[in-house]
């Protein structure tokens, strides 16, 4: 048995301990915390975390969860880290956050589906327990998909609205998705709707410097969560937004961004798109658009929620142009069937 120190980012330290072939993961949940995860199988990366000291094995996991270079730099996947000594780990979330909690089921009205362009669109619930709901902004829930027992994550759009106790989604369009066939061609309002959470340590921290978002695609949605909830709060410090698509029809919720920008004093954003056929004045990825402006010479937050490539491709960036952030947090996804 070993033991292991846990520091989350909040400044607290919790001692748990493993016993023989169990994972810091599954070590830590019998302890009562849960360090955020979706997959248990090294597949997602979402419960990366740094090992700061100690030895240990780890394998059985892919490379969109942790990439080579982030292995030598001794990163680690928790669910799949078996300690070989005792530990200590920097969790990249607050302890508040790792509290295990039973999560209880949601239950929700559909009341309204919105197609926003050929690839995406927006669907809201609402209702009693919806407005009870606890989230920080830019996390996620699983929503069951109605009449399975299968269900997909998805990020808050918005915050809780109290006045109609609803919340917003977006999702990506997947040929023969699980999700979207049932919202594009079965889905109708009055259905019930099931969620599950929150999860995730992708979260809005206190605002202490220059922050700079990167979305990709869909991952604009804990964004619009995030800017609802700075609009209510205010910030002195400037925050921009840099919003990729792939083609011209993927942009969405341009107006909610303009809307932002005249609210909130500090806001500024630029959308680009990737395709060569596309007429939107601002083309390329999003790296492209990265200037000194929004780096601060590496005071900065940075926030990312985009697919692997895209997460990938802003790490490469930041190394070749020597930028060390005060903080990184990001969270990668890919479009589920």
């Amino acid at each position: 048995m070993y033991k292991v120190a846990l520091n989350f980012e909040d400044g607290v330290t919790r001692f748990i301990t493993t016993l023989p072939m169990e994972s810091v993961a599954d070590a830590a949940y019998r302890s009562g915390l849960n360090i955020p995860l979706d997959c248990r199988d090294g597949a997602c990366g979402t419960c990366k975390c740094h090992c700061e000291s100690g030895s240990y094995e780890m394998d059985g996991y892919i490379e969109d969860a942790l990439s080579d270079q982030e292995a030598e730099q001794q990163f680690v996947l928790t669910c799949r880290m078996i300690p070989e000594a005792d530990c200590v780990v920097t969790v990249p979330a607050s302890s508040e956050v790792c509290v295990r909690s039973q999560q209880a089921d949601v239950h929700a009205k559909l009341t309204d589906i919105n197609r926003l362009s050929e690839s995406t669109l927006s669907f809201t619930v609402s209702g009693d327990q919806v407005r009870a709901m606890h989230f920080l902004p830019g996390q996620y829930v699983n929503v069951q998909v109605p009449g399975t027992d299968q269900s997909r994550a998805y990020s808050f759009s918005s915050m809780v609205n109290q006045d109609d106790e609803s919340v917003s989604f977006l999702i990506r369009v997947v040929p023969e998705g699980l999700m979207s066939t049932y919202m594009a061609e079965n889905a109708n309002v009055g259905d019930n709707i099931t969620l599950r959470g929150p999860f995730g340590s992708f979260y809005l921290r206190d605002i202490k410097r220059p922050v700079l978002m990167l979305a990709g695609g869909t991952g604009l949605a804990p964004f619009l969560a995030m800017l609802e909830k700075i609009q209510q709060d205010g910030s002195e410090y400037p925050i921009h937004l840099i919003y990729g698509v792939t083609n011209d029809t993927d942009l969405v919720e341009m107006g909610k961004l303009d809307a932002f920008a005249s609210a909130i004093d500090n806001f500024t954003f630029s959308a680009c798109v990737a395709s060569e056929d596309s007429s939107w004045p601002q083309k390329g990825y999003v790296t492209n658009h990265m200037g000194p402006g929004h780096l601060h010479d590496g005071d900065v937050d940075i926030y990312l929620c985009g697919p692997p490539p895209m997460v990938e491709a802003v790490n490469s960036f930041m190394q070749e142009k020597g930028i060390q952030p005060a903080s990184f947090h990001y969270e990668k996804f890919a479009a589920s069937k």
